[in-house]
């Protein structure tokens, strides 16, 4: 398993400098979910930054409302060639709130939305991958809450280059099922987030999720990409809940 984590759940402890240092000591290859301003950073530490986001990237206004397309197309274009010229193999996307907007609606302007950036995506080598989130608990109303939904929008545009962020947190709130779902879904997956349950905080034996399994089985099925830490620690020693998220996850 390739290590990352996601640095917005550790700025209030370390500038990302700081923290690049450190999490590479503890043998990270990524730090993820940042902007183009960052990525250097990053590259100057050694480390590579598996998910790129920008401020444009909105969880609630996404490719789900046709409002948003052409906005987001333009944008998504130049994101993809900067994260293309800087060496970020996938960005992130979102499916935006529902707003009254069917599910199968939600479904079907998604895929007219993102077709166009998927092909840039082709023709620039990088891969788009859309965030399953929770919209009982932090994220509510938004669309691409269940595995078969994301796995149904990955399907219909049929790319290489668009896959599933499967946040294994936020799915266990939904549904469950996470070593099922896995196993079905596996291949429509292009990357894989990690919290505790509940608090979406360390992933030891304080919470609910099975996380050395549900690891093995990640592995079982072939995966050979990244997986991010993306847990809001709570020990007082951030560094150490990290070194130990990353030896539970070491299987």
């Amino acid at each position: 398993m390739k290590h990352s984590v996601c640095y917005w759940c550790f700025r209030a402890f370390y500038t990302l400098p700081e923290f690049c240092k450190e999490v590479k000591a503890l043998g990270f290859e990524s730090v993820e979910i940042l902007g183009p301003a960052d990525w250097k950073v990053v590259k100057d530490a050694g480390l590579t930054c598996a998910v790129g986001m920008d401020s444009f990237c909105n969880i609630s206004k996404g490719f789900n409302d046709p409002k948003n397309h052409a906005f987001l197309q333009e944008n998504y274009v130049k994101f993809i060639r900067q994260a293309s010229e800087n060496g970020i193999p996938s960005v992130i996307c979102f499916s935006g709130n529902r707003n009254g907007i069917s599910d199968a609606q939600g479904l079907e302007n998604c895929a007219r939305g993102l077709e166009m950036v998927t092909k840039e995506a082709e023709k620039y080598g990088v891969k788009i991958v859309i965030e399953l989130l929770n919209s009982y608990i932090d994220h509510a109303d938004y669309q691409c809450d269940h595995t078969a939904w994301g796995a149904s929008l990955v399907q219909k545009l049929g790319s290489p280059n668009f896959k599933l962020l499967y946040d294994i947190y936020h799915a266990q709130v939904m549904e469950g099922n996470i070593c099922n779902n896995i196993i079905k879904y596996h291949e429509v997956i292009g990357h894989y987030h990690t919290a505790g349950l509940p608090g979406r905080n360390e992933i030891d034996d304080s919470q609910e999720i099975n996380y050395p399994f549900i690891i093995k089985t990640i592995k079982d099925t072939g995966y050979d990409g990244f997986l991010g830490q993306e847990f809001i620690p709570t020990s007082g020693k951030p560094l150490e809940s990290l070194r130990k998220a990353k030896e539970i996850c070491t299987v």
